[in-house]
This record gives structure tokens, sequence and C-alpha cells, in this order.
């Protein structure tokens, strides 16, 4: 993995790292929108004939049904259930902190006013699948739309060629209490959810991560004249690190490779202070990658988006990280709570030398879904919040009414609207 200088950077390569892989998706949309109109226009047909295409998968029944669940139960090991539960229960833990407080006030006698919730009630969650089987997306979808009391929770997934689909995933969403289940992947996926078919209902916003095409869909989908909304576009894994001194090379090393395994166009860069600290974590890579499975992808993606650049001070690792928002971000330093004071663009932050991003990934009830490709600037991580909604309330008195009158006037006159003045001048007589 090389080691720079910041200061070597020119100006294109700086950007490029910037910019990382991204999803490109003007380059697929004509090919998606094909796909979204055919599903809107023939249904359940349309899903078959793309699941034949894309998933060499000839399917019958879309949905999966509860017998399915069970054989999952039985197929399952054990120790991965006892897992996926202590996941489940540590997702839940944190995403209950998060439910909304109702509350209301009076602003003046007679004037009170408020903000009340209420759930989404039809979302879709798609959970990817491709290189490998992802229970643990199931968890972090499902989680904090139960938490958030969504009545209706669709679930699609990517099939197999013999016509199932992975059977943790299908025991995670059975932990989730997820019931709507489907074997469809990609954009037929997110059209099947966006318009509805004769078997998949039709939800009223999309979450989960996926393909450049799906995407692409979703972003589709958003804009097709439907009132459907979506979570944050997502992109290729991305971490970044900011060290100094006190790290162990060892340590960064198995982080930046453990987000590069995601895939060949993930992002891995390291921020420190220490030049001696730079070219340390350049060796423990290039010791750690040869027994991994995934080593040519690591190697891939290393080489693409992999950097480890030495910086004059802390201060400048701040500055970078919030120009470059990361998905995630690990600070291990002497003090990572004063960095991370400092920090106002990442998505889930690390601390310290014991806090590596797997477990945020897994097991620590942090949420897995978070914005990448530089969204961190506007976006949060999945929560609660995205599955609920947020009512205003107000309540006036007739003194409150009339204490209000005389200034609702002068903006009615102004404004030439002189019905929304009758209605209230009719009420004080």
């Amino acid at each position: 993995m090389q080691v720079q200088r910041i200061a070597d950077l020119d100006a294109a390569e700086y950007a490029r790292l910037m910019q990382r892989a991204g999803a490109d998706v003007q380059r697929v949309l004509p090919q998606v929108q094909a796909i979204m109109q055919a599903v809107r226009e023939r249904g359940d047909a349309a899903v078959r004939e793309f699941a034949a295409r894309f998933d060499q998968v000839q399917l019958q029944d879309l949905r999966v049904h509860p017998a399915e669940v069970a054989v999952a139960r039985r197929q399952v090991d054990p120790a991965l259930l006892e897992s996926l539960q202590c996941a489940r229960d540590n997702l839940e833990r944190f995403h209950r902190q998060q439910l909304p407080q109702e509350q209301m006030h009076e602003l003046q006698p007679g004037v009170r006013t408020g903000r009340v919730w209420r759930p989404i009630e039809k979302v879709g969650l798609y959970a990817p699948g491709g290189k490998a089987p992802y229970p643990s997306t199931v968890l972090m979808l499902g989680v904090p739309a139960l938490v958030a009391g969504c009545p209706q929770r669709v679930l699609c997934m990517p099939p197999s060629p013999d016509g199932t689909v992975p059977a943790a995933m299908l025991v995670a969403a059975d932990l989730v209490g997820i019931r709507d289940i489907f074997k469809i992947g990609g954009a037929q996926a997110i059209a099947a959810m966006a318009f509805g078919t004769e078997t998949v209902p039709r939800v009223y916003k999309l979450f989960g991560p996926g393909s450049v095409y799906v995407v692409a869909a979703k972003i589709w989908a958003a804009s097709a004249g439907l009132p459907l909304a979506i979570d944050c576009p997502p992109g290729p894994s991305e971490v970044l690190v900011i060290a100094d001194e006190t790290a162990h090379p060892a340590f960064v090393a198995a982080d930046l490779l453990s987000q590069a395994e995601h895939g060949e166009d993930s992002a891995a860069i390291l921020l420190t202070t220490s030049a001696t600290l730079a070219h340390e974590v350049a060796a423990a890579i290039e010791a750690q990658i040869p027994p991994l499975p995934t080593a040519a992808r690591i190697r891939a993606a290393l080489e693409r988006y992999g950097r480890i650049l030495v910086l004059e001070d802390l201060d400048a690792c701040v500055r970078f990280t919030n120009d470059y928002a990361p998905e995630h971000l690990e600070i291990m330093t002497a003090d990572p709570w004063t960095i991370s004071t400092q920090i106002v663009n990442a998505g889930s932050i690390f601390l310290g030398h014991y806090s590596p991003v797997t477990m945020g990934d897994y097991l620590s009830g942090t949420n897995h879904v978070i914005p990448t490709g530089g969204y961190a600037r506007m976006f949060s991580p999945l929560s609660v919040d995205e599955f609920v909604k947020k009512l205003e309330v107000q309540e006036l008195t007739h003194a409150g009414l009339q204490t209000l009158q005389g200034a609702l006037r002068a903006l009615t006159t102004a404004e030439g609207f002189a019905a929304h003045q009758q209605a209230v001048d009719i009420r004080l007589g």
C-alpha cells in the first residue's frame, strides 16, 4: 500500500481520492428504466422474466412461505443463531433510545403547539446477495423498522439459481418479525416494492444498500411521480483512520483490510502524523493479506482507493476528514474523544484502539447502513427517525385566537387572502 506525504499529492490525485468509486448511476439508468417500466406495467410476470435473465432462476412463487422459514431455522448453525440473536438484541437496545419524544408547548396563553410522531405504514427493505449472504443487513434494516412500529415491512432479497434464499437471512428476518419476504433481487425488486405487483405490496419508503442497479432504481423510483421516499443512496464501503504514534500498526492494518474486503471499489485510507507508523502499517498490510481468502479483492481495492498519507499534525487530519466525509471513521490516537469533537462530517465514529469497524458492522448495536461517497456531509446513519414521520399539532382557545387576530389581519391583507381572515373573524364575531 502506497505511503505518501499529503503535500506530495497533486490536485488531480487529491480529487480522485475525494471522489472515490461512487455509483455510476447514469451509466446503468437506461437499462434500469426499462426494468422499472416493465414491472410497473406487467407486474409479477416481468419480475419472473428478470429473475430468469439476471439470477438464472425460474420462480413460480415469489413469496417466501412460513414452511421455508422453519426449514431455515433447522439449517442454521446454533452458534450463528446465537450470534444473530445477540446482534438483534444490541441493535434493539440502541435503536429504542432513538424513539422520539412527543411534546406540547404553550407558546402564549391560548396557543398550544407541538409535534407527535407516527410510524410509516408500509416500508420496503432490500438486502443484497451477490458475493455473500448478509443476514446482518437484514437485522440493520429490520430492527429500526420494528422499533418504530411500522405495520407492514416488506423484504426483498436475491434468490439463488435453485430458487432458495440464504437460510441465515431468513432466520434474521424471522428474528425481527418480518413476514412479507420475497425472492426478488436487483432493480426488479425495487420496482416491485415501489409500484406493487399482484404479489408484492406497494410501499411508501424504500431502504437498503445494493448494486449500482439497485441504487439507480431507488433514485428513479423516487422521481417517477409516486408519493415514494428513499433513504440515502448507498455506495461502496469506505473507512478512514486517523492515527498517531500511539496506534498499533497491526490493528490499523487489519481495519483497513476489513473494509477493503467488501469489494474492489471500496476505499481504505490512513491519515497519520507519524512516518514511522505509516511504513509499519504498510508492512503489516503486506504480512496480513496473503492468508486471506479475499486477498485478490482486497489488493484491487487498495490499489485503486487505498492510501497511507502522512500529514503535518492532527489538525490537518481533521481538515482532510471533514472534507472527505467518510462512512466509517476510526480515531486511534492518545486522545480520540477530543479529536472527535472537531469532526462534523462522518457517518459512524469508532474511538480508541479497541473499537474496530467490524463491531459496528455486526454486534455493537449501531447501524451499519451509513452514508458513503461524501453523503455524510448531509445524511445520517439509518435510524428509527427514518421510519417515522412527525405530525404538527396545534390547539387555540377563543382567547388565543383573539390575541392573534390583529397580527393576522396585516398578513392576510398583504397577501390578498380575505377568506383566510374571514375564517378567524367569523369565530370571534
